[in-house]
């Protein structure tokens, strides 16, 4: 760490390591979404139905959402430098394989592997941000990281399909996944913690600590890392505010996971779009969504510092976007192409909006359990993951694909009340532990 003298400038080593989560985050969803290009091909080769399909779109969530918990865990004590490569290159040795898939269980086995290993994924992310950014600029570098998802898939779904239709859907998981192997070394190669790294000055990490940051570091961290205890995974199943920002996930990533699964087959299969002619159509909706995003965290970070209460500036994005995406309902009543995609564009900008959730993880999170809490938020968000691909299979089985949409339409609607009604203050969760310790030093609870 650079030596700090009167004349020294802070550095800006933050935005270098955020970028570098954004690439992260464009890699993670390309892997989710290369199925979902991939989809049509495949389908007939391997002549699964509709609802075979709908399983096969939602084996990567079974072992995501299922092992978020752990993944948190695994985060909290492990460090994000050679955690990320571990996860970065095994996904992506994964997704390789998924090229020589034979059948329905050879693809759903791999699948489910590719989500096994990216489940510490968003964990680590909020760790890193958590550690690098103050709290008045962390929901403006959430949303810089998660925008990768929607900037990639924009900028990268006409390629994909482009690969598909060159060298058929084998090797375009191949592809994907060599580039995901490749990033993952060059990753190991550039990033550090705070403290560790060569780039970063003392005006830094002074100005994340005075703004909130956890940062950590073996220089300056002399807390013990948390052994597990089933009192920690209670305390953060038993608050109200959590559930609440639990639900509204669950919600949010709903709409993600149409667009992450079913939305190219819905424009291919049922309103007939011919994507090798007009792919750059299915990219409207991920620039939208960008745009929310972009848009939401960084009026919410004004509204911070303008002395706006954290809660007000914190969800009213959210909640706004949420009741945006019910729009996505509208793309019933036309057959117009250019009002289904401005109805699909709508709803994935209010989706946007909402997706500066994580900040919530970083704001109520027990100081000594972010991992933990972030996974189980993750958990509960990506439950989605599973449920919707396979509800829609369902619902659009007999050929009509409008009760999918209804059915999209009112998870959003739920969100929204969930914000609205049982999220409460936004203020972080106390354990036990921390709250017997308080007492001990005589710290009253309001000054926590």
């Amino acid at each position: 760490m650079q030596p700090v003298t009167p004349k020294a400038r802070q550095t800006r080593v933050r935005y270098a390591m955020v970028a570098l989560v954004f690439v992260n985050v464009v890699i993670n969803y390309l892997d989710r979404t290369n199925l979902a290009v991939a989809a049509t091909a495949l389908k007939d080769d391997l002549g699964l139905s509709p609802v075979e399909l709908g399983y096969i779109l939602s084996a990567f969530g079974w072992s995501y959402a299922f092992l978020q918990i752990p993944g948190g865990l695994i985060a909290d004590r492990y460090g994000p430098r050679v955690l990320y490569a571990f996860c970065l290159i095994t996904w992506s040795i994964a997704t390789v394989f998924q090229g020589f898939a034979r059948g329905f269980f050879s693809l759903f086995g791999l699948r489910m592997a590719t989500g096994a290993f990216e489940a510490p994924s968003y964990p680590i992310n909020n760790r890193i941000v958590t550690s690098w950014f103050p709290d008045h600029e962390r929901a403006g570098a959430i949303s810089l990281y998660v925008s990768g998802q929607f900037i990639g898939l924009a900028f990268l779904t006409p390629v994909l399909i482009i690969l598909r239709d060159s060298v058929g859907w084998q090797g375009l998981f191949v592809i994907t996944g060599l580039v995901g192997i490749l990033w993952g070394l060059i990753w190991y190669f550039f990033y550090r913690d705070p403290l560790d790294h060569p780039g970063v000055n003392e005006a830094e990490i002074d100005y994340i600590e005075k703004g909130g940051g956890l940062v950590s570091g073996k220089k300056r961290s002399h807390a013990q890392v948390s052994v597990w205890q089933w009192s920690n995974l209670k305390q953060v199943f038993s608050s109200r505010t959590l559930w609440g920002v639990y639900i509204g996930q669950f919600a949010v990533n709903a709409t993600l996971w149409f667009f992450l699964t079913w939305f190219p087959t819905y424009l291919e299969k049922y309103r007939g779009f011919d994507l090798k002619k007009f792919g750059y159509l299915a990219s409207v909706p991920f620039l939208a969504a960008c745009a929310g995003l972009l848009l939401s965290g960084f009026i919410s970070d004004a509204l911070v510092k303008r002395g706006t209460s954290v809660g007000v500036a914190r969800k009213t994005p959210i909640i706004f976007g949420m009741l945006l995406s019910v729009s996505i309902v509208g793309a019933n009543y036309t057959n117009d192409t250019g009002e289904i995609i401005f109805f699909m564009a709508l709803a994935f900008f209010g989706s946007g909006l909402a997706l500066i959730s994580w900040v919530f993880v970083s704001l109520l999170s027990p100081k000594n359990l972010i991992g933990l809490t972030g996974g189980v938020f993750n958990f509960m968000g990506n439950l989605a993951s599973i449920v919707v691909p396979i509800v829609i299979g369902y619902l659009a089985k007999d050929g009509d694909f409008k009760p999918a949409l209804l059915f999209i339409g009112a998870v959003s609607l739920i969100g929204a009340c969930s914000y609205i009604f049982i999220v409460g203050k936004i203020e972080r969760v106390i354990t036990k532990a921390e709250r017997e310790a308080n007492l001990v030093a005589g710290v009253p609870p309001s000054a926590v």
